[in-house]
């Protein structure tokens, strides 16, 4: 779950004092827990690749809590990754379906929508920056103001407009340090300008009576927070509280529902607070409860929440005899009842995102999770198709493509898994990471597998040299180079 953030990546203001800029916009703490909801809904899909959905489920809880700066360096994480993987910038007719921005609050979620399909562009973090500014979002502000800074120092053509109109934000915020950095930088372009060079002393000035009068490690949210909100919060964010507050908060949430039984998000709320406890006794009853809820509306989304819940049992089964496993490396039996129960368990998810694509047929998210799990279960030529329709898409091209190829190999297609990988090894940009040493170790094993081995011998070669103890690597490499020196 994201946990709110003490500090940002610039610099945070301290303690509220004389000295503090007004115009701050706080959020309500209730707000704040509504808006989580859609970020952990947001992680959770961002962590399949669905990152398009992701992007979507940040953006509607940015625009009920539009100031949590951990949700904008979440979204802006799967951002970079999206990019990564081969994402595209929002084409013309995306950009118009976007809201028209009547206050400031939508012009900086439409700027955020179009940096997050666009994360180096530098006029949307510029557009971000001065609407949150406007919308008094200043934690914001400074979340994204030195990111702006750090890729105007790093362009090739840096633009002195930018470090002006950054210069002009935090002067307004008295964020005096921040200014002065944001002059220097305009100074330097224009060294012959007097008048940024008066500005420049007056702001260093500014900062040398600052000194002193702030705290550190408190953002505007933190310093002006009463303690009794705070420690709600801090209730409801941590992953682990004591037996007392999962029983009021449990308590609470079932009140508030059966208040409002006809509210979904007062049934969702006590579904939270019970699934939070991670006991099994509260997850059936919130089992139970979004079976009646399905039932009653035969709406999918209330069985898929509950086979959530029931993943996240499997998961945790899978934790605990992992770590017998661990603990007793010797016991037969503790091995055999692991390797059944991931079998069983391979089997239960799969009828699972089977059933979810059946509902939701376009999500490549849940046909990916499909695909896997025939491939686990050696499915492979059930699961062949599916990574085939996978790749597809440029979220899952690298990862669907490793696993086809493998798959190909496994099934006996020996000349398909070739091609498959060796394609893939090839197009792929980022060298040593951790997907191109598992594609060319792949790329070798299929090769070597159809008697070219002096190829497959490149391909571990390029491994080895990236990461020496990378699986057997060192040993596929002996035998080819030993067969070759006996001929």
């Amino acid at each position: 779950m994201l946990q709110r953030a003490d500090s940002n990546q610039g610099k945070t203001v301290a303690d509220k004092n004389d000295d503090t800029p007004q115009g701050y916009r706080n959020i309500d703490p209730e707000d704040q827990k509504k808006a989580q909801v859609f970020f952990d809904r947001g992680q959770q899909v961002a962590g399949t690749g669905n990152y398009e959905y992701a992007i979507e489920m940040y953006l509607q809880g940015l625009n009920i809590d539009p100031d949590a700066v951990v949700a904008h360096q979440s979204l802006r994480d799967f951002s970079l990754k999206r990019k990564a993987s081969g994402g595209k910038s929002l084409g013309m007719m995306d950009k118009m379906k976007l809201p028209k921005a009547k206050e400031d609050k939508q012009a900086m979620l439409n700027a955020e929508k179009l940096l997050a399909y666009d994360p180096g562009n530098t006029d949307h973090m510029l557009s971000l920056m001065q609407s949150a500014h406007r919308g008094g979002f200043y934690d914001t502000v400074l979340w994204i103001g030195p990111i702006l800074k750090k890729a105007n120092d790093s362009s090739r053509k840096p633009e002195f407009n930018k470090y002006q109109a950054i210069k002009e934000i935090y002067k307004d915020l008295h964020e005096w340090q921040l200014a002065v950095e944001a002059c220097q930088a305009a100074a330097s372009m224009r060294p012959d300008d007097m008048d940024l060079t008066t500005e420049l002393k007056n702001l260093g000035a500014y900062l040398t009576m600052s000194k002193g009068k702030y705290a550190t490690g408190k953002s505007f949210r933190d310093s002006i927070r009463d303690v009794e909100g705070q420690q709600k919060l801090m209730n409801l964010d941590k992953d682990v509280i004591t037996d007392d507050a999962h029983a009021k908060l449990i308590g609470e949430a079932e009140a508030e529902w059966k208040a409002n039984p006809g509210e979904p998000g007062k049934l969702r709320k006590y579904v939270e607070a019970l699934v939070r406890t991670e006991e099994p006794q509260y997850e059936n009853k919130a089992i139970e409860l979004l079976e009646e809820m399905y039932q009653k509306t035969r709406q999918f989304n209330w069985r898929q929440s509950l086979g959530r819940i029931q993943l996240t049992q499997l998961s945790r089964m899978e934790r605990s005899l992992r770590a017998q496993v661990k603990a007793n490396p010797h016991d037969e039996n503790i091995k055999r009842e692991y390797t059944d129960f991931l079998r069983d368990r391979a089997e239960k998810e799969l009828a699972e995102y089977s059933l979810w694509l059946e509902n939701y047929p376009t999500d490549a998210s849940i046909r990916y999770q499909v695909a896997l799990r025939l491939f686990s279960l050696k499915r492979y030529t059930d699961a062949i198709p599916l990574l085939q329709q996978v790749r597809n898409d440029p979220k899952y091209r690298n990862e669907a493509g490793i696993y086809l190829g493998r798959a190909f190999l496994d099934a006996g297609y020996v000349e398909e898994a070739v091609d498959t990988l060796r394609q893939i090894a090839s197009e792929y940009e980022l060298q040593g990471d951790e997907k191109s040493k598992l594609m060319h170790y792949w790329a070798g094993r299929a090769l070597e597998q159809k008697g070219e081995a002096q190829e497959a011998l490149g391909h571990y070669s390029k491994v080895a040299q990236w990461d020496f103890n990378y699986l057997d690597v060192q040993a596929r490499i002996r035998e080819i180079r030993g067969k070759v020196k006996a001929q």
